[in-house]
């Protein structure tokens, strides 16, 4: 079995490292170095990397990058953009980046090229794009389609929710967007209680068809659909597919005309830039569509091409291991000083709490280090009247990315001035704090001023952009994908495969006729489970 990644020397050296650092005040890293604010920075994509508000020396960054390349980073880089199958578990290749490779690329799984499978797809959703925006795919009835509702979960849920949500500015505003994931039927019934079956239009995402929860909602939305427009031929007016499985997308009455394919070399949480992305696509259309994966591209060769000491995903990949598995840090709180991204830390937590989630090496082996931060937040200056206390005063370290564009989509007065500087006060507040002799210079009471002491040394990164747009969209969703992945290469932990969310799948399926058969079942789970279940059923529903 395969060393674990704590017992190579450049871990060892780390740890020594840790002793002296986790000492280190920001406010002394400032003072003893006047260049340190714009000398730890890093640019490329259009995207600004402040990260000198870390708790890091020029010898901390140094042994991190030698850590990554003990880790084979560089390799391991390779072998994803190459095709290899380096998901391990699942024997498949990890090709996101194929999702917005250009025409003419050429990227080989199992000897075949699949580019210009990717472009066909790419062309097929852009021409029906075309047809439902303009106004010539018509509903059953001879109306046009005003409403588009999406329904899948997880990735096919997350990704496009946070996408149509984040370049709303840019979407085609006659039509209506909505999302419905949760099997809950409540979340069906807000979803549709004022919608018109003869101008809505439902896709449903599932690679295989067969998601409980997504055909559950599905076959909701065909009875719903049906109850108005009564002839089952309509169900092909009013239902496309985003899936691989055509004999159950044409037993449920779609045409596979309208079937827009996938492919398993893309995990769900990769894939908001593939079929699984047409709300996005119907949204904003083919071009602007385009540019989004253009942000993705660009992105993707930063991160293959640049030196690790310039490279954003590498950088920032390394300081969340420095925190999460030296430090302690048990989390990380994304900041989008943005109101269209108010959906991206909760699409970033499937991102990377499902890839890093994990508690064995890819050799098998239990590690003895914390691996997968929890991600959160929510978006400033919201935040900063919810938990930004904690973050400030409290017991925990938590790591804090700050998200902010120069220019405002919608410029009122001086909302964005306001704004912006919040964002930089934040970083600076988090860093520095204050002192109580700071808090006693401004004649607060003795017995006031530990309650009014900010001990600072709080770590942040800011990334700052120009404009919130679609490549600038992709080229973020890019970087964090790439984040992950650097961390999952340090960890020696398999990023691409899920097996944390199987068990409960199964144990719901064969707990479900439990709960719906006539007879009293025959219960042989625990006594916990069995006493809900009992008083579950004993209430009727």
């Amino acid at each position: 079995m395969a060393e674990l990644p704590s017992k190579r020397p450049a871990w060892a050296a780390l740890q020594s490292h840790l002793a002296s650092a986790k000492n280190l005040h920001l406010r002394d890293l400032f003072a003893g170095d006047p260049g340190r604010g714009t000398r730890m920075t890093a640019e490329a994509v259009g995207i600004y990397l402040d990260y000198s508000k870390n708790r890091v020396t020029d010898e901390t960054l140094k042994l991190l990058l030698a850590l990554a390349e003990a880790s084979d980073l560089k390799g391991r880089i390779h072998a994803m953009f190459s095709g290899e199958k380096i998901n391990i578990t699942e024997n498949r290749a990890v090709l996101h980046t194929a999702l917005r490779a250009p025409e003419g690329a050429t990227i080989t799984v199992d000897g075949k090229n699949v580019v210009p499978e990717v472009h066909a797809v790419l062309d097929a959703m852009s021409a029906f794009a075309d047809r439902v925006r303009s106004g010539a795919w018509k509903g059953f009835t001879g109306k046009p389609i005003k409403n588009v509702v999406n329904i899948g979960i997880g990735g096919s849920d997350l990704g496009p929710v946070m996408a149509n949500e984040a370049l709303r500015f840019y979407a085609k505003r006659e039509l209506n967007f909505r999302f419905l994931s949760n099997v809950d039927g409540t979340d069906f019934a807000e979803t549709v209680r004022d919608l018109d079956p003869a101008e809505t239009l439902f896709i449903v995402c599932s690679k295989t068809f067969t998601t409980q929860e997504t055909m559950t909602n599905a076959e909701s939305a065909r009875q719903w659909s049906l109850a108005t427009l009564k002839d089952k031929a309509s169900v092909a007016k009013h239902f496309v597919a985003v899936s691989t499985n055509a004999a159950e997308v044409t037993k449920f009455g779609i045409d596979t005309a309208n079937m827009f394919g996938f492919w398993d070399w893309v995990g769900g949480r990769y894939s908001m830039d593939s079929a699984v992305g047409l709300a996005t696509m119907l949204a904003l259309g083919g071009t602007q569509f385009r540019e989004m994966l253009a942000g993705f591209r660009a992105m993707d060769e930063h991160f293959r091409s640049a030196p690790f000491e310039k490279n954003l995903p590498v950088i920032m990949g390394l300081l969340s291991v420095w925190y999460g598995s030296f430090f302690g840090a048990e989390t990380v709180a994304v900041l989008p000083y943005d109101q269209y991204l108010k959906r991206f830390p909760a699409y970033l937590q499937q991102l990377t709490m499902e890839s890093n989630g994990k508690r064995v090496t890819l050799g098998g082996a239990e590690v003895d280090y914390q691996t997968g931060s929890v991600y959160w937040g929510e978006p400033g200056t919201n935040g900063q009247h919810s938990f930004y206390q904690l973050i400030h005063q409290g017991t925990k370290l938590i790591p804090c990315d700050f998200i902010a564009f120069c220019k405002s989509l919608n410029p009122v007065g001086r909302h964005h001035d306001l704004l912006m500087a919040n964002v930089f006060a934040q970083a600076e507040a988090l860093a520095f704090g204050k002192t109580a002799e700071q808090v006693k210079a401004d004649k607060v009471p003795d017995w006031l001023v530990p309650h009014k002491t900010f001990p600072g040394n709080r770590p942040s990164n800011v990334l700052l952009l120009e404009k919130l747009t679609p490549f600038a969209l992709g080229s973020l969703v890019a970087l964090y994908e790439h984040i992950v992945f650097t961390q999952g290469v340090v960890w020696d932990i398999g990023s691409f495969d899920q097996w944390g969310v199987e068990l409960g799948k199964v144990l719901a399926s064969r707990i479900v006729p439990e709960l719906e058969a006539a007879a009293e079942p025959d219960l042989k789970h625990d006594t916990s489970t069995n006493a809900l279940i009992k008083r579950y059923r004993a209430a009727g529903r």
